[in-house]
């Protein structure tokens, strides 16, 4: 049996901006994705999920069609079929199984789609399995290129390289840097909210390369690394709604996400410091891109009120997950998520997808 485990994630910094092509930073979570394999006797690939009570059966030697935008796993197959010419020539029974909150902001879809490639390269014993970063590369070819989704790179990064990361998104492949950090005291909670991730993200993206195109009508070199919120806020405010107030949270976020890295590779912070920075990302996401939700609100307040620094909702956004940063107080913390009617996570960051044999 060889098995294929990957971490999902927590965006601490830059969220919604990997599409922009700015500074993320993510920390990978102790919430796991696992897939188990045992060889077969045929060519046949037999996948049980029984987590959502699915199990289907493919031949990988055959032309994978996909029956909809979404069908990851043929993706990944033929990905992989395109970057090395392999032959899948042996069967086997995989069985997959997830810690990780489904379709909650958390990257279940893509720490999935890192778990099947790692594993896949490994059993056709092709030696980039190792590599982290191609390992990342290759699952976002899958989950995003493959359908022409609007979705970064960031998720596939985070999980497949582990602990706190940042990620510097203008390049292609991305480039990723390790922080030397310790970070502890997070606490996930899930609002039960369903969500729609790809919709939230078409359109986001779709409204935040208009606003930039408005922009340039006033400032014609408009880049983010060159100009803040401050210094060309009598332009922004120009623009109707809703792109002045994406462009501003958008500029906003990039400026938090600079002053992150400054004080993360510093270590000069205090943890009220950094629970502050949080919840300013927040607001952006929250009254400028609109991703927030009453009951995420309601779980951010409360779990303040129990002694938690800041927070902010974490992926697309539109209900899922939400984490706040408490060092000292992650039990008061999730009974306050708890009341509030989400479902707590007491979290550690973790090292990268990994396989184990």
């Amino acid at each position: 049996m060889i098995i294929s485990e990957a971490p999902g994630r927590i965006c601490l910094f830059g969220e919604h901006q990997d599409y922009l092509k700015l500074d993320v930073v993510a920390a990978a979570i102790n919430l796991k994705f696992k897939i188990t394999a045992e060889e077969r006797n045929d060519k046949i690939f037999k996948i049980n999920m029984p987590d959502i009570n699915v199990t289907t059966e493919l031949d990988p030697e055959s032309e994978l069609k996909y029956d909809n935008s979404r069908d990851y796993i043929k993706a990944v197959i033929n990905v992989i079929k395109k970057e090395y010419n392999v032959v899948f020539d042996k069967g086997y029974t995989f069985t997959f199984t997830s810690t990780i909150p489904i379709n909650a902001g958390a990257s279940s879809s893509s720490v999935m789609l890192v778990a099947w490639t790692k594993l896949l390269l490994r059993l056709n014993n092709i030696e980039d399995y190792k590599d982290a970063e191609k390992v990342a590369y290759l699952a976002y070819l899958a989950e995003v290129e493959e359908f022409n989704e609007a979705g970064g790179m960031m998720d596939h990064y985070s999980s497949s390289i582990g602990n706190v990361v940042h990620i510097e998104t203008k390049f292609k492949p991305v480039k990723c840097h390790n922080i030397d950090i310790k970070l502890n005291g997070f606490v996930l909670g899930h609002s039960l909210e369903p969500k729609d991730t790809v919709g939230v993200l078409k359109n986001l993206k779709s409204n935040s390369l208009e606003s930039i195109n408005k922009i340039k009508k006033y400032v014609s070199d408009f880049d983010f690394e060159k100009y803040t919120y401050g210094s060309i806020k009598e332009y922004v405010d120009k623009l109707e709604s809703p792109y002045n107030k994406i462009l501003k949270a958008n500029l906003l976020n990039h400026e938090y996400a600079v002053k992150a890295l400054e004080k993360f590779k510093t270590g000069n912070f205090t943890d009220r410091e950094l629970g502050e920075l949080l919840y300013l990302h927040h607001e952006q996401l929250r009254d400028g891109l609109g991703i927030s939700t009453a009951k995420i609100e309601k779980m951010l307040d409360e779990s303040m009120k129990a002694g938690g620094l800041g927070g902010k909702i974490n992926g697309s956004g539109g209900g899922g997950t939400m984490f706040v940063y408490a060092p000292g107080k992650e039990q008061d913390v999730a009974e306050a998520i708890e009341k509030a009617g989400g479902k707590p996570y007491i979290l550690e960051i973790s090292p990268g997808a990994r396989i184990l044999e």
